[in-house]
């Protein structure tokens, strides 16, 4: 799979973390896009981590992707930002767009397409591909044909494939029409990650 480029948004491989340590370590394996999603956070606490996210990345090719948290990313600065459902009907999307961030949005059937939509986002994520077990969900998994159907009804808009892909997965779900696909356990919980990081990236292994 060749190296995702680096001017585009978001990155074909999108890692998806929940601590700076991951951010750390993601960042100085040279991944191009990284999403921080943590939870359950009062405003201080999700400001200081934002904040501290964005230093780890500072100076590098890294664009830190804040999930959810979206007045901490318009007070520390942030250009990226990622939306569930349930946050996107909460956030001011007009202080968003002046703050410069671009905004990815998920989805999980055609009403909440139709929702991410209308608020015109720069991706759109579209999930769960297969059976996941790290987070709750209410909807059946979508199955790689969705993801052609999905790429078709949205055009230009980058696609992001997300919900238990591994790598092995990656070829077909770029063929069926993604963009980018986020990935979590594939990378967080592997026996070794950063050799896993690597095969995402197409990088060769250290001599």
């Amino acid at each position: 799979m060749p190296y995702p480029d680096r001017n585009a948004y978001p990155d074909r491989f999108y890692p998806v973390v929940d601590s700076l340590a991951w951010v750390e370590r993601l960042t100085k394996l040279g991944v191009g896009t990284i999403q921080l999603r943590t939870k359950e956070l009062n405003d201080a606490d999700a400001l200081q981590i934002v904040t501290d996210a964005l230093e780890i990345t500072k100076g590098t090719q890294a664009k830190l992707v804040v999930n959810d948290y979206w007045r901490a990313a318009i007070v520390a600065g942030a250009k990226y930002l990622h939306l569930g459902q349930e946050d996107l009907a909460d956030a001011d999307l007009k202080a968003i767009r002046e703050a410069g961030m671009s905004l990815g949005i998920s989805t999980h059937d055609d009403d909440e397409l139709a929702t991410a939509l209308a608020a015109q986002p720069d991706y759109v994520a579209l999930g769960p591909i297969f059976f996941t077990t790290l987070k709750s969900m209410r909807f059946e998994p979508q199955g790689i044909p969705k993801i052609t159907e999905w790429k078709k009804r949205i055009g230009d808009i980058p696609l992001v494939a997300i919900g238990g892909i591994k790598f092995e997965h990656a070829a077909e779900i770029f063929a069926a029409g993604a963009d980018s696909i986020a990935v979590v356990s594939d990378v967080t919980q592997n026996a070794d990650p950063d050799a896993r990081v690597r095969q995402w990236l197409g990088q060769k292994e250290p001599a």
